[in-house]
């Protein structure tokens, strides 16, 4: 048996890493999507209209379907069901067709005269494709989670997460730094020699790298499929059909809520902040719009190099309870600073932002590998995708929480288009975030010393 184990292609570093970058590399796109009309938000409210209200009801959506339409949780049992090949498939459908009618909702090339439930139509088109993304990218996060442990379990789980992430942030952090410059390069040149961003361009260019990352996913499924037949083949042990009472003996364990509520409240108070970080550069720190979004930038390419480094320090060293317990508490600190009305200097921002990209490395590089150490194998899929259902909850409610807040008690003059805000109150929200995020950490770690998880314990047998 020894000597068939060593055959497999999950024992080849050089398979089972190639594997990890092409799924990797089909997040990378994902995110680029998902955050690349934050640096934006000045520019729509400039050129469309839209004020904070509509914002924060656009950036919502992305949980709309997920959470509403329970999708999340239908993917997870399709992923437990159907397995990877076809989920992952089906996901990175979904991301090119939400993308395509989000850029053609912003561009102009499908309209609705008047509005749509009280709301801005063009604002409701955008959203509908934002919804449809987030189905497919959260989709296609569980099933990558899925793949990573199938082929790195009792190895180097975290690290390889940790790298998937870190790839992931890449795409946040091209949306961060890239999305303007790039606007400005298809914009138009105004009489005053000025130049009018082209708002649709970058969207364009998300939905090219969507269709180049759905291929990229594609050429895994024929790795994946020989993997299957490889397994079968050697008489290992497959994993059992899904049954429908798996979600039940999910979620009657404790260990997986208080790892949803960590997850839910520690992203509530990182994703939405990113989508108002660059507005909070320019109206607190007075940073120049078109180079704002270089700052919140800082925050993933942090996580580029250090969630590989806390995954590897994980796998060989263990203490992942104390690790996301130490991230939550960089959390607090960083948000109560950007709240404080003192040195609202760049650097200052830039300092806090590089500090906050530390926090963000620590808490994600613990707890997603956690998850297989407290929950069995057969039922991951469903695991992660209520995981992510908790998620989007947080995804969904608090940008529009942000974008409420900032338009009825922050609003500095009420021309829109011009409009400045204090964003005093809504740092204090995601500092509330952190404070809760802490103690259900604090939780976990009590948990894991009455269940024995092994959340202390390094994630590599030998």
């Amino acid at each position: 048996m020894t000597e068939k184990l060593e055959k497999m292609m999950n024992d080849s570093k050089a398979m089972r890493w190639g594997v990890l970058t092409l799924v990797a590399f089909t997040m990378l796109c994902g995110y680029f999507l998902t955050d690349v009309m934050a640096p934006l938000k000045p520019m729509l409210e400039a050129q469309l209209l839209w004020d904070s209200m509509d914002y924060g009801i656009f950036t919502s959506a992305y949980g709309w379907f997920n959470v509403f339409l329970l999708m999340l949780i239908f993917g997870g049992i399709i992923l437990d069901k159907m397995g990877v090949r076809f989920t992952g498939m089906s996901a990175c459908i979904l991301m090119v067709i939400g993308c395509a009618l989000k850029y053609c909702a912003i561009a102009g090339h499908i309209t609705i005269d008047g509005t749509i439930l009280g709301m801005k139509s063009q604002v409701v088109l955008a959203a509908v494709g934002y919804a449809i993304f987030g189905v497919g990218v959260e989709i296609a996060g569980i099933t990558v989670s899925k793949i990573i442990v199938k082929w790195f379990k009792g190895k180097e789980l975290a690290l390889a997460m940790g790298l998937e992430m870190a790839t992931a942030r890449l795409g946040t952090m091209l949306a961060m730094s890239v999305t303007i410059p790039f606007a400005k390069l298809f914009g138009t040149t105004m009489p005053d020699g000025s130049i009018q961003p082209d708002i649709p361009a970058p969207l364009l260019l998300c939905l090219v790298m969507l269709c180049i990352g759905a291929v990229g996913f594609f050429i895994y499924t024929f790795i994946d499929r020989k993997f299957d037949e490889q397994q079968n083949e050697e008489n290992m042990e497959q994993e059992e059909p899904f049954r429908a009472k798996d979600i039940f003996l999910v979620i009657a364990n404790k260990g997986f809520w208080l790892i949803a509520l960590l997850c839910v409240l520690f992203y509530s108070a990182v994703f939405p902040f990113l989508k108002y970080a660059t507005d909070l550069m320019v109206n607190k720190y007075e940073v120049d719009a078109s180079l704002a979004g270089m700052i919140p930038a800082l925050l993933p390419l942090g996580t580029l190099f250090l969630t590989p480094f806390f995954g590897n320090l994980y796998d060989r060293k263990g203490k992942g309870a104390t690790i996301m317990i130490i991230g939550a508490m960089m959390l607090i600190a960083v948000h109560f600073l950007f709240a404080l009305p003192l040195l609202n200097e760049w650097w200052f921002a830039t300092f806090l932002m590089i500090v906050l990209g530390v926090a963000f490395s620590l808490v994600p590089s613990a707890m997603w590998p956690s998850v297989p150490k407290v929950i069995p194998e057969k039922q991951l899929g469903t695991a992660y995708a209520l995981i992510f259902w908790v998620q989007n909850w947080g995804l969904m409610g608090v940008p529009a929480l942000i974008g409420w807040v900032l338009n009825t008690y922050c609003r500095l003059d009420g021309e829109v288009g011009t409009s400045a805000y204090d964003y005093t109150l809504p740092m204090y929200i995601f500092t509330g975030f952190g404070v809760a995020a802490l103690f259900v950490a604090l939780l976990l770690k009590r948990e894991d010393k009455k269940c024995g998880y092994g959340l202390e314990e390094p994630n590599i047998q030998k």
